[in-house]
């Protein structure tokens, strides 16, 4: 069996010598910049849970079965302490990049007053995470796996600044 192999045309092949030359001179990636989002510009993004909602979900993360969930003495005290704990729905930032699940416990009108106090940074299993906490024990969090650095943790002076390559 023989093949054939056809000459390619002389417009492909120089599309094809512009492209490797435009890849061989492109610009090195730049890092990119993040800081903590503010929370007046934060939206929900899923409902609170119902009471109903909230106790068909308590007998099963502290029933029987909640060996299976390593039981969680403190949370599964007794409901409200339940309640408090994982009564909470879905936020992103503005731009969806930060997100996280905050207090349904709380007014939206307090979340969005909550300012920023400082940014952490977690890597685990290739995945990087940078943590935002704000006043009132609220957190949103951006995933990615870039490996990040934060360069200023403190908000209260200023902006928290990270940067991600």
């Amino acid at each position: 069996m023989s093949t054939i192999t056809l000459p390619l045309p002389a417009v492909i092949r120089s599309f094809l010598v512009v492209g490797l030359l435009a890849s061989l001179f492109a610009a090195p990636a730049q890092a990119d910049s993040h800081t903590c989002p503010a929370l007046t510009a934060a939206v929900q993004v899923a409902a609170c849970p119902t009471d109903q909602e909230l106790k068909y979900t308590y007998m099963g993360f502290c029933g029987d079965n909640a060996r299976l969930y390593g039981r969680d003495v403190l949370t599964c005290a007794n409901f409200e302490n339940y309640k408090e704990a994982k009564n909470t729905a879905l936020w992103e930032s503005a731009d969806g990049a930060f997100s996280g699940y905050l207090s349904c416990n709380v007014t939206p009108e307090q979340i969005r007053a909550a300012k920023a106090l400082r940014m952490g940074v977690e890597s685990r299993n290739g995945l990087t995470r940078l943590i935002c906490d704000y006043e009132g024990d609220h957190r949103l969090v951006y995933r990615s796996r870039e490996k990040c650095t934060v360069s200023v943790a403190d908000c209260s002076s200023g902006e928290c600044k990270a940067s991600c390559d």
